[in-house]
């Protein structure tokens, strides 16, 4: 109902004067003049009465100030006008006015406004639309509906504001609910653009996936709707990769197998990078049998793998496995797979994490030949070691190097030359040997002469021959160092070959040749000319990379540890530990990721704050650097532990390393374990000094995580 009232206000710069039936008020100052009004109209907010307009003018006279018609219809009358002319900063300003004096709107009012901020693209209003959201919510006014709440977490995740749009879908899911599965993907999509989306998009995953379990194991007919599918998983690995959150992306690749989630051909590929970052050669060879059978289309695709397991076998120096592996990748290409009757190659495939052996250990579902081309993912895999050209998959130089020095340091000459020869076969049906030409080449430009001489030999007993460039080589560095009596055997071995060589003139060395060898016009250009320098290049790196490269001890170690915690064997695991101590071996961030999963899945809490002190002492020697998972998992299990000092510590290491954590993961964990800890206990209460700093500890991590 309209009320109207008329007052008379007197108004001058420096005096104003209120007349009432009850009282007279006398200001004498601009400051007070605005207090006493706000309390007239903070008076009349009561009455459901407020000012339409009002004006002051700067001479001294006499105004008339009228009340029209109800504040409520006017506020709302505002704002729905503000909405229609899409005036977002004025529809804000009037909404903010209307709740302190009324309180919110009709949910209808509140929704549109809530879904026009969330069409902006300025990130100041995506800013407000949450902002709201959240006052809704923590009101409790009334219910939202999903889509809404969907397409804010969608805009939010567009602008790259992977926070509040987390936190939005957190929401969503403690009341059951998800987005249709092509919205969560592309949520999912832009928010792992940046390390920090990356993070709390993994960690999203992982609290989806722990409810998605939980609906299952009560069977709930919902859970179905709380699945994520392959292409999110698939965009959280490739992220884990990108970022370098390998331990981040082990835990993923596990929940995978949880989940019942199957694998695609963009999986296995990620994976494998994820095991090759990890260490884990062991769990990438599991596939190995599943890849090698795939015809010729997939070869392409797969190069990435078999960089990542050749990469393997070099970082735990095993030459020959390296070797194999060139050879195979080619040699089961020809009979298409797809072709036998007695498999069906659209039905999943299982591959074990973990011990084959273990009757509880999980397997993961793989479709190797299942491969999206409209993948929103972008084959972008290093290509180091494993080259892809004419259908074929080939070493690179930088691979070939690796061979040459790992059979050099071996004194495995001989199976240098077994190798050489099977890659001729194998890969060069023509019979060109440029390959072996280059090997020898870049022995000499690296001063072993000895070495190229032997393959050479060896060369000759397979009775495989070779251009006369390689002779001449070799012999032009025999007579560049004084070796004349090896010269002297490599020109016999010349002439036996039925092999003819004229040397130029313009040969630096040529005085120091025999009189009975001919001469021709043959000049340094011509005899090397399929010399190749980014071999010998790629080979002088290798030798003096492998002196800094990390042992392959450490590999060897951290997959015993590996092998041992997910068997749950902690023990032998913990034995593993000490023989590194003893053999003064550094551990590394891998070790003690193993361990402390190891004993997280026994909930031996108490043993990860021991490793932790171990941790805590080589990073005070600079020696050990932990990443962001590592402290994400050791800060979890504090919290389930209940070692809130620990939990405090690994905050401040992370706050120290300008690390994101995540402190929505670690509030919910807290409620979820200690909702109810020490709530009435006061410190003057504490029943030892040991139970008063556990209190203080608890109310600085509640402090810090928001907890009321």
């Amino acid at each position: 109902m309209a009320i109207k009232l008329t007052r008379k206000v007197f108004v001058n710069p420096c005096f104003l004067s209120y007349n009432s039936s009850r009282f007279l008020v006398r200001l004498s100052s601009d400051h007070d003049t605005r207090f006493f009004l706000s309390k007239i109209f903070g008076g009349l907010q009561e009455s459901g009465v407020i000012c339409r307009h009002l004006s002051f003018s700067p001479a001294t006279s006499l105004e008339r100030l009228s009340w029209e018609g109800s504040s409520h219809t006017v506020l709302l009358t505002k704002l729905e006008n503000a909405l229609k002319d899409l005036k977002l900063d004025e529809a804000w300003e009037t909404f903010n006015d209307f709740i302190r004096l009324y309180g919110f709107p009709n949910h209808l009012l509140v929704s549109r406004f809530i879904t026009q901020l969330s069409y902006s693209s300025s990130p100041c209003s995506l800013q407000k639309a949450y902002d709201l959201v959240m006052m809704v919510l923590r009101e409790k006014s009334y219910h939202l509906q999903p889509d809404i709440l969907v397409k804010l977490a969608l805009s939010l995740s567009r602008a790259q504001m992977p926070i509040p749009s987390s936190t939005i879908l957190r929401l969503m899911l403690e009341k059951g609910m998800l987005p249709p599965m092509n919205v969560l993907q592309l949520l999912f999509l832009h928010m792992v653009k940046t390390e920090v989306g990356a993070c709390i998009a993994s960690n999203l995953l992982i609290q989806i996936c722990d409810n998605y379990v939980q609906f299952c194991s009560g069977k709930s007919p919902c859970a179905n709707l709380l699945k994520p599918d392959t292409v999110i998983f698939n965009l959280v690995l490739d992220a884990c990769v990108r970022f370098g959150s390998s331990l981040k992306g082990q835990q993923i690749i596990e929940l995978m197998s949880q989940t019942e989630v199957v694998a695609d051909g963009h999986s296995i590929i990620i994976i494998a990078q994820i095991h090759e970052i990890n260490g884990q050669r062991d769990e990438l060879k599991k596939f190995k049998d599943h890849v090698a059978p795939l015809p010729v289309a997939f070869v392409s695709h797969y190069r990435q793998f078999y960089e990542c397991l050749l990469s393997l076998h070099f970082k735990f120096d095993d030459i020959d496995a390296a070797a194999e592996l060139l050879l195979d990748m080619n040699r089961s290409r020809g009979s298409h797979p797809m072709d036998d009757p007695g498999k069906d190659f659209q039905k999943p495939r299982f591959v074990p994490i973990g011990s084959q052996n273990l009757r509880n250990g999980l397997k993961i579902q793989i479709m190797p030949e299942l491969i999206h081309k409209d993948s929103a993912l972008k084959e972008e895999g290093k290509s180091d070691l494993v080259l892809f050209r004419d259908k074929k998959l080939l070493p690179s130089n930088r691979a070939l190097s690796k061979l040459i020095n790992g059979y050099k340091r071996h004194g495995k000459m001989d199976e240098l030359s077994k190798f050489l020869l099977g890659l001729k076969k194998e890969l060069y049906s023509s019979g060109e040997s440029s390959v072996i030409c280059d090997v020898i080449d870049a022995c000499i430009s690296l001063g072993w002469v000895e070495t190229a001489h032997d393959i050479l030999d060896d060369m000759e007993s397979s009775g495989d021959s070779l251009d006369s460039s390689a002779y001449m080589a070799l012999l032009t560095a025999y007579y560049k160092r004084n070796m004349s009596r090896e010269a002297n055997v490599l020109l016999k071995q010349v002439r036996k070959a039925g092999l003819v060589i004229n040397l130029a003139n313009n040969i630096v060395l040529s005085k120091n040749l025999p009189s009975n060898v001919g001469r021709s016009p043959l000049s340094i250009k011509e005899a090397s000319s399929i010399y190749q320098p980014s071999l010998s290049k790629c080979l002088v790196e290798e030798v003096s990379d492998a002196e800094k490269a990390v042992s392959h001890i450490i590999y060897e170690l951290n997959s015993s540890i590996y092998f041992f915690s997910k068997a749950k064997m902690m023990g032998d695991a913990l034995n593993i530990y000490r023989r590194m101590q003893e053999m003064k071996v550094q551990p590394t961030e891998h070790t003690f990721m193993y361990l402390v999963c190891g004993y997280s899945s026994l909930e031996m809490y108490r043993d990860i704050t021991i490793l932790w002190g171990d941790m805590k002492r080589i990073m005070e020697t600079g020696s050990l650097t932990l990443s962001s998972d590592l402290y994400e998992f050791l800060l979890l299990n504090f919290l389930r532990g209940g070692y809130f000092e620990r939990v405090m510590e690994a905050i401040g290491y992370m706050n120290k390393c300008n690390m994101y954590v995540d402190k929505w993961m670690y509030k919910s964990e807290y409620l979820k374990i200690h909702k109810n800890l020490y709530r009435r206990l006061k410190a003057s209460k504490a029943r030892t000094e040991a139970q008063g700093k556990r209190l203080e500890h608890v109310k600085a991590f509640k402090k810090w995580a928001g907890i009321n």
